[in-house]
């Protein structure tokens, strides 16, 4: 049995879960999200909990047990207080500005890149021009625009210069003198 798969996911009181067939529908005070559950993988809400399992023991089945699960209490998790990922932006001259749903990029090209965000994403900017947060209730979707936005221009091994994520430390290569 999968050790994550068997874990209830908690209702909280203000988000409401929704089962029809195989698709799930969970509405909280942020938003909706929807998922629809793979072939062999049944959800059930029982006591303000949502428990999943799974109809057989084929591999491709046992594999999607706890994904199903992690998915749902992602989902839970968001609707009712949302996800956030903050990126920093290292370098002089380097800064970013919001226009409308887009960010505009000065990181050391001959020219600004635009960064169209994705819809139910919003993206602040500190006065600095240099911490851009991301904010929304789809964790999936947060995490793969950060990395699109940090695949702009990655950080560089020798001065660190570029979009790195909050906290993320880059060991830094010597240059050709053999700097310490």
């Amino acid at each position: 049995m999968s050790r994550i798969g068997k874990q209830p996911v908690a209702i909280p009181n203000n988000v409401n879960v929704e089962i029809k067939h195989s698709s799930v529908k969970v509405k909280g005070p942020k938003g909706e999200l929807t998922h629809t559950c793979p072939h062999g993988i049944t959800v059930a809400v029982d006591d303000n909990k949502v428990i999943v399992n799974r109809t057989s023991e084929i591999k491709s089945v046992r594999a999607l047990h706890g994904l199903t699960r992690s998915l749902l209490a992602n989902m839970v998790g968001g609707v009712s207080e949302g996800y956030k990922r903050v990126l920093e932006i290292t370098g002089v001259g380097y800064r970013a500005q919001v226009k409308g749903k887009s960010i505009l990029f000065n990181i050391g090209y001959s020219h600004p890149v635009e960064f169209e965000l994705p819809s139910g994403i919003t993206a602040a900017i500190d006065d600095k021009q240099t911490t851009i947060t991301l904010t929304g209730i789809d964790k999936q979707l947060i995490g793969q625009a950060a990395a699109n936005i940090r695949g702009i221009r990655p950080p560089d091994a020798y001065k660190g210069k570029g979009v790195r994520y909050a906290g993320q430390r880059i060991k830094l290569k010597a240059g050709k003198t053999g700097k310490k």
